[in-house]
C-alpha cells in the first residue's frame, strides 16, 4: 500500500466512522473504542449512502470500514473520502477476515491507508486504532534493525528513538542471526522484540532471508516476534511474496515517519496481547 501523509490526529475528541453492515459490529467495535478511548465520538454507519452523510456532516479523524457493504465495497468507500473535502489525508482500514488475503494478493487501493485482520478480535483493533488516533509508545521496547545503508539507518533510527524505542542496528542478516541465536540461547542481555528490515542488503543474503530466518530456523511466530519489511518495490508479486514468506507487514519507502511509527507501535502491542484473552 502507498503510504499516506498523515495529518497530526492527536485531538481532545477524536472522531472516528465505523462503517460495518452489521449493527452488532459496530456496536461492539464502538464500545471497546469508547473504554479505550473514552473522548472518542464514534460515528457507526450501514452504508457507503450514510457515510456520506456522515463526512458531510463535519470532518472525520478516522475511518473503519467492512470490504463488502450493501451498496457497494469499503474499496469505493476510500475513495469516496478521499475525494471528500478536507479528507484527503485521513486514515482509511480495511476491517475484514479476507483482509490478509487481500494484503497478499495486493488487491487494496492507493486510497487504503492500512488493513485490519478481523479474526485478531475488536481488542486488537481497538489497539490498532489508538495507534492513529492517539499513539502510546512502549519505552524500553528492542528493534532489531537490519539496514546497509547508515544514512538511512541514521534517519530512521531517529524516528524509532524519538517513541522511547531502543534500536540495535545491524549492516546485515548475518549479524541479525547471530543476536537471535545469542538470546534464544540465553546469551544476551536484553529480549528483541520486533524486527525491522530493508528486504535488499549487502551480501548473499535478503531481508526475505531474514523473514524465512526467524519463522523456520528460529521457529518464532508472527505474533512472538513481529518481522517489519522495508521496501521500495512496488512489484504487487514481489510485496505478496514478502508476506507469504511471514512478514507481518511491509512498510513502503522512502519511509514515512507516522506510519513507520504507527505500524511499529502496533505490532508490538499485538505481540502483547498474546497474554490476553482475544475477544472475537
Amino acid at each position: 500500500m502507498r503510504p499516506q501523509s498523515l495529518k497530526h490526529l492527536a485531538d481532545d475528541a477524536p472522531r472516528v466512522m465505523v462503517v460495518d453492515g452489521s449493527k452488532l459490529v459496530r456496536k461492539l467495535i464502538a464500545d471497546v473504542l469508547q473504554r479505550e478511548l473514552p473522548a472518542v465520538d464514534v460515528v457507526g454507519c450501514a452504508s457507503i449512502e450514510e457515510a456520506r452523510a456522515a463526512l458531510a456532516a463535519g470532518p472525520v479523524n478516522l475511518v473503519t470500514t467492512s470490504l463488502t457493504l450493501s451498496d457497494g465495497d469499503g474499496l469505493a468507500l476510500a475513495r469516496i473520502v478521499r475525494d471528500t473535502a478536507g479528507q484527503a489525508y485521513v486514515p482509511v482500514i480495511v476491517v475484514s477476515g479476507d483482509a490478509q488475503q487481500h494484503l497478499e494478493q495486493r488487491r487494496f487501493t492507493e486510497y487504503v491507508t492500512d488493513y485490519f485482520d478481523k479474526a485478531l478480535g475488536h481488542e486488537a483493533l481497538a489497539t490498532f486504532i489508538r495507534g492513529y488516533v492517539q499513539p502510546e509508545t512502549i519505552p524500553g521496547a528492542t528493534i532489531l534493525y537490519v539496514e546497509d545503508s547508515r544514512v538511512v539507518a541514521e534517519a530512521t533510527k531517529r524516528m524509532l528513538e524519538r517513541q522511547s524505542l531502543r534500536v540495535l542496528h545491524v549492516m546485515t542478516a548475518e549479524e541479525a542471526f547471530a543476536l537471535l541465536t545469542a538470546e534464544s540461547l540465553g546469551r544476551s542481555s536484553h529480549r528483541i522484540d520486533l524486527v525491522l528490515t530493508d528486504v535488499t542488503l549487502k551480501g548473499e543474503l535478503s531481508g526475505r532471508d531474514v523473514v524465512e530466518r526467524v519463522r523456520v530456523d528460529f521457529g518464532y511466530g508472527k505474533r512472538r516476534l513481529p518481522v517489519l519489511v522495508m521496501t521500495g518495490d512496488g512489484n504487487p508479486h514481489n510485496q505478496s511474496s514478502l508476506l507469504q514468506a511471514g512478514a507481518n507487514d511491509l512498510v513502503q519507502k522512502p519511509i514515512e515517519e507516522r506510519l513507520l511509527v504507527t505500524k511499529v507501535l502496533f505490532q508490538l502491542r499485538l505481540a502483547r496481547l498474546n497474554d490476553r484473552p482475544v475477544v472475537r
